[in-house]
């Protein structure tokens, strides 16, 4: 059990299954502009990447984590906060969790790309202590033809 030291709001991680995400599905579209679809996530299930989901002790979903293992690193493919909770912990504890869970793998460094214009992630992971290693030029699909750089970043997890 977690709880939320902004908020009293008590949560508890579970495994991401097929029965809930048409539930993460609809957090995702509200959270982003590009939203993953249904297919992302069934196929990072199918391909037995790491998917914990984040509820809350109204059975809300919080958040979300999905990450791939890889040799010695462990690459983090998406990490949500459902908006209505932003700002109050959960993405620190959705970090804290992927991290636990990369070294217990093995894994001595942890791997991610975010938006460029997501700032309130960067700091985040800037906060959690995240390295920038570089950028993914035109990386993101933006609006119309228009595209988006990547922030590459990395924690050593040794």
């Amino acid at each position: 059990m977690i709880h939320s030291s902004k908020m009293s709001v008590c949560a508890h991680f579970s495994e991401m299954h097929p029965a809930i995400l048409p539930q993460v599905c609809e957090l995702e579209k509200t959270a982003y502009s590009h939203p993953w679809t249904q297919g992302n996530f069934e196929d990072s299930l199918r391909s037995g990447y790491w998917a914990q989901v984040l509820v809350g002790d109204a059975l809300d979903l919080l958040g979300y984590v999905v990450a791939m293992p890889g040799v010695d690193e462990t690459h983090l493919l998406n990490l949500t906060v459902a908006p209505a909770h932003q700002g109050r912990g959960w993405g620190r504890h959705l970090l804290d969790s992927l991290v636990a869970w990369s070294r217990d793998q093995g894994a001595t460094r942890l791997w991610l790309e975010v938006r460029a214009s997501n700032a309130r992630a960067r700091r985040l992971y800037m906060a959690y202590g995240f390295t920038h290693m570089g950028e993914r030029k035109n990386y993101y699909p933006g609006l119309g033809r228009q595209r988006e750089h990547a922030v590459v970043m990395s924690l050593a997890l040794a």
